[in-house]
């Protein structure tokens, strides 16, 4: 990929410099293994560079177009999808989700009354909306003692055990069934809910899910190594999936020789049920086209996949009240975390960045007001055992001239 001299966009080289021997010494210290790291401005890539390893063991560095494991940075390409076809008229943000997966009509939140938790009626049916901007009711499982999370650790974790490739229907039906944390519209909590979105993508287009990404979106803006699965040919390029050990080092949880990941089977065969939640893999030439459509409000290079008014939709707070998320900081748009007070922020930004981050510290945002976008790729689990992702964010933005 071809960079720019930062200067041209505002940007100092020199203080650019300072962001890959700051990482490196993540590397060195054993703490990370390795770093694919772009900054773009005005439509310009300025910073992209490569950092340590991508199998430490095997010796094989991190290089610029290396396959990671994205995660949640996959929920932004699902939630597009899913505006792409609003713009359409097949559905409304207020469209029912029973219409498309019916086993949701009847489903209920649990509730607490004198010590026992008993079912309730829902008052008000979830909505698209509501997926979109994590205020379903639905929950993910994260909670050690939460008795919601205990069932979908239990039914969710269950069933990708016995059936690795579990049909779609049979996925969404199996998350139907486990009752609700909320009343839909009252409260945020990440969830399953951008999977959901993903089966909607598939029954109101009528073609598959991973079908649908790969001829409207990713074939369009040529990202030409993101998809649900490494092909056969790339796997060279896939990265290893570490954990940090106590008392310091790294130790592997998902080889790239294999693709084996908890309970999730392999990314190297195309799923059953896609997870438009956190099943894509992607490199940082990719993801950066996908955010300079965002970042161009729909567009690039002659592309649009969606129109400007639906982008400025996307990327404003849908909380109620103008509320926030775990952060205070940032509200919730249709996909992605949005900033809205930038004083209580944890790293620097403009009111009105996007962004999101994955599982393995895979981290993206886009500063409207800055024309910027930042991409932190890199392969260890849990996220938020170091600062890198502020770290890095910092670096940017203090290079801005």
């Amino acid at each position: 990929m071809k960079t720019i001299k930062p200067e041209s966009m505002g940007m100092s080289s020199e203080r650019l410099e300072r962001i890959s021997p700051f990482l490196q010494n993540y590397v060195d210290e054993k703490k990370l293994a390795g770093f694919v790291v772009l900054v773009a401005r005005g439509g310009k890539t300025v910073y992209f560079e490569t950092i340590g390893q991508a199998d430490i063991y095997a010796g094989r560095p991190m290089q610029p177009h290396t396959i990671f494991r994205i995660f949640s940075m996959s929920k932004p390409i699902t939630s597009a999808a899913i505006m792409m076809l609003v713009e359409e008229g097949r559905f409304h943000l207020n469209t029912p989700l029973y219409d498309f997966a019916p086993w949701f009509k009847d489903c209920k939140v649990l509730v607490e009354r004198e010590g026992k938790m008993v079912p309730e009626p829902l008052k008000t049916e979830i909505t698209i909306h509501h997926l979109l901007t994590h205020t379903s009711g639905l929950s993910y499982g994260f909670e050690d003692n939460h008795y919601i999370d205990l069932l979908y650790r239990d039914r969710m974790g269950k069933l990708k055990e016995t059936n690795p490739n579990v049909p779609f229907d049979e996925y969404i039906r199996t998350l139907a069934a486990i009752p609700l944390v909320f009343q839909p519209g009252t409260a945020w909590r990440y969830s399953l809910a951008t999977d959901v979105l993903g089966y909607i993508v598939q029954q109101a287009s009528g073609i598959p899910f991973e079908t649908f990404l790969g001829e409207r979106i990713f074939e369009p803006l040529g990202m030409v190594d993101t998809g649900f699965y490494v092909p056969a040919g790339k796997i060279d390029r896939f990265s290893v999936n570490y954990t940090p050990v106590q008392g310091g080092g790294l130790e592997m949880v998902d080889d790239s020789a294999t693709g084996n990941f908890a309970t999730d089977g392999s990314y190297f065969s195309k799923p059953n049920a896609p997870s438009g939640g956190g099943g894509l893999v992607s490199t940082a030439p990719d993801y950066l086209r996908f955010c300079q459509m965002l970042l161009n409000q729909g567009e690039l290079e002659g592309v649009r996949l969606l129109g400007r008014k639906t982008v400025e939709w996307m990327t404003i707070n849908h909380l109620p009240n103008n509320g926030h998320i775990d952060d205070p900081a940032l509200g919730f748009g249709l996909g992605f975390a949005v900033l809205i007070d930038p004083a209580l922020y944890s790293k620097m930004g403009s009111k009105g960045l996007y962004c999101w981050g994955g599982a393995a510290n895979t981290k993206f945002w886009i500063d409207p007001q800055e024309q910027l976008i930042g991409i932190l790729l890199l392969q260890c689990m849990p996220d938020g055992v170091f600062p890198v992702e502020q770290d890095f964010q910092n670096l940017v933005y203090q290079a801005i001239i």
